[in-house]
């Protein structure tokens, strides 16, 4: 009785503090005993032994939460301990799709009251969270992962974007870490998974669209991404043109060789998986059927005669063809 009535003083009592506002960090994977470890450091809980034995004995231990903890000091420990559980504290839950650009990731977390748009997007090209996250010579476009995530509330921009590239590295670097033979390097192959995201949301066809870009590569062909042409621009359309092929950008594949200097959205796994095995196939030219699938070609010839039947005409955009704005492109 004298230990429970402890206990019960030491969960559901505020001790005795200051008023302050700490800041929590709990990783992704991080063990619960190194939480709890830091919350006792910084005078969130009085007890480790005994608010260890109560969320393990509740079962909660297992329920915290990644993220960044801003607290508000004093509060009892079974406050603190709520406030890092979905369900009980306050947490901002939003599905990040795949393929959207920085720009439009801002205005979703803006929409879900995760963060003010404008702040996020200074936020995303702020040279010192740029090299915080070991993104200075890459910029973030590309690696803010999408998926559902549960931010704690009172998290700045910066630190809703850092766990964003965190959860990237999380779940690719594992796969990039393995693919130390690929012809591209670990950026150019987030660049090149980011075309791949944009031209296709077929997953069964995206490792054929990365060998056509792979194949065009590899002979020294431009890419023709239609999707490249478009980036970076302060409204790009929602359905590309002909005429929107004449942009020139340092992304517009119809201008430049090779890959874009860095990715055009944010891709999802499927498309990181397609960049890293590309099927096997020779073609080199795809267009699209106007049902969510492509027809692919190897011969150029047989390549115009899909866009006649898809495309209505040569002139109509297609994607992956063998034609740039201003002039043939070389053989």
């Amino acid at each position: 009785m004298l230990f429970l009535g402890l206990a019960v003083n030491a969960l559901f009592f505020r001790p005795l503090h200051r008023a302050e506002t700490i800041t929590v960090k709990v990783g992704r994977g991080e063990a619960f005993s190194s939480v709890v470890r830091k919350l006792k450091d910084q005078g969130a809980i009085p007890h480790e032994k005994v608010f260890s034995l109560w969320a393990r004995l509740w079962r909660l231990d297992k329920k915290i939460h990644w993220g960044v903890y801003h607290l508000d000091l004093p509060m009892t420990p079974a406050a603190v301990l709520n406030r890092m559980i979905p369900g009980r504290g306050p947490f901002h839950r939003i599905t990040v799709p795949e393929g959207l650009t920085a720009r439009e990731i801002a205005a979703l977390l803006d929409e879900a009251k995760v963060g003010d748009k404008e702040r996020l997007l200074y936020a995303a090209a702020n040279p010192a969270l740029l090299a915080q996250i070991g993104l200075a010579d890459k910029g973030i476009e590309g690696y803010l992962f999408p998926d559902t995530y549960y931010f704690p509330e009172g998290m700045t921009e910066s630190e809703v974007l850092a766990a964003m590239v965190e959860e990237f590295h999380a779940a690719v670097d594992p796969m990039l870490n393995q693919a130390k033979s690929a012809p591209l390097t670990p950026h150019e192959l987030v660049t090149l998974a980011s075309l791949i995201e944009k031209e296709t949301g077929d997953a069964a066809e995206r490792p054929l669209v990365a060998a056509v870009f792979y194949n065009r590569l590899k002979i020294g062909l431009p890419l023709q991404s239609d999707p490249t042409a478009v980036y970076g621009l302060e409204a790009p359309p929602k359905t590309i043109k002909h005429k929107d092929l004449l942009n020139k950008t340092p992304y517009n594949t119809y201008w430049i060789k090779g890959l874009p200097p860095g990715p055009i959205c944010n891709p999802g796994l499927p498309s990181l998986k397609a960049a890293l095995a590309p099927a096997a196939v020779p073609y080199l030219y795809f267009v699209s059927k106007n049902d969510g699938s492509h027809l692919f070609s190897v011969e150029f010839t047989e390549h115009n005669r899909a866009v006649k039947t898809y495309q209505g005409g040569e002139n109509k955009p297609a994607k992956g063809a063998e034609k740039r704005p201003a002039k043939r492109a070389a053989h």
